[in-house]
């Protein structure tokens, strides 16, 4: 299976160097364009290649790594998903100017870290995204770990545990065999209105949430 990434901040790019280091093949993307990402397809080497949003979104695994506020831009006029893998890198917050009012509400017990939980009432976040990607076959993973570590999954002599989680058995096996050729230990969290919660940030009881497979 050949795998996209739209969008290329830390999420994105980290994951694309944790593939480079295993020699696979991705094509990463931003809506920039491909020629902004020269200088990281030059780090990351051969098998990492740049393209537009829509070649990306065309693979058979397409990880979604763009902020959650910025969902309903990204991905509009996309191709058809037509049954294929997208994995949910989101998570539903919203970052904040250090230097509007927001960043220093009393009231929001993450403003001390720059961002604000987004309500979405009693829906798991990737059940909202489900519905922004429809025909697509979602997973959720690669939202509960500091972005920074992305690109080192093993750590501590072992492996550092990614959560995922999905309705669909097959898709979800599919990420499991590239998180585990990654150098990842996959736990399954079950469907994503369980699992999903779950690892959401910044509520989620198993997000951040940093374990190490010995």
């Amino acid at each position: 299976m050949n795998i996209g990434i739209i969008g290329s901040g830390a999420l994105g790019s980290n994951f694309a160097r944790a593939l480079a280091k295993k020699g696979m093949a991705a094509t990463i993307s931003t809506r920039r364009g491909p020629e902004s990402l020269a200088p990281l397809v030059a780090e990351l080497g051969g098998s990492i290649k740049a393209g537009t949003v829509a070649e990306a979104a065309a693979a058979d695994i397409v990880l979604i790594a763009v902020r959650w506020t910025d969902l309903d831009t990204a991905l509009p006029g996309l191709p058809a998903w037509n049954n294929r893998i997208v994995i949910d890198g989101t998570n539903p917050v919203e970052f904040l100017d250090p230097n509007s009012p927001d960043a220093k509400d009393p009231s929001n017990p993450l403003a001390a870290y720059g961002i604000k939980a987004i309500d979405l009432g009693d829906r798991s976040s990737s059940e909202v995204f489900r519905e922004k990607v429809p025909g697509a076959r979602v997973v959720k993973a690669l939202n509960h770990l500091d972005v920074n570590v992305l690109a080192q999954p093993e750590a501590s002599g072992g492996q550092r545990v990614q959560f995922y989680a999905g309705d669909d058995a097959d898709a979800k096996q599919a990420v499991r065999q590239v998180l585990e050729a990654i150098g990842y230990f996959p736990v399954d969290l079950g469907s994503l209105a369980v699992g999903g919660r779950l690892s959401q940030l910044p509520f989620g009881s198993l997000s951040a949430t940093n374990f190490i497979k010995i």
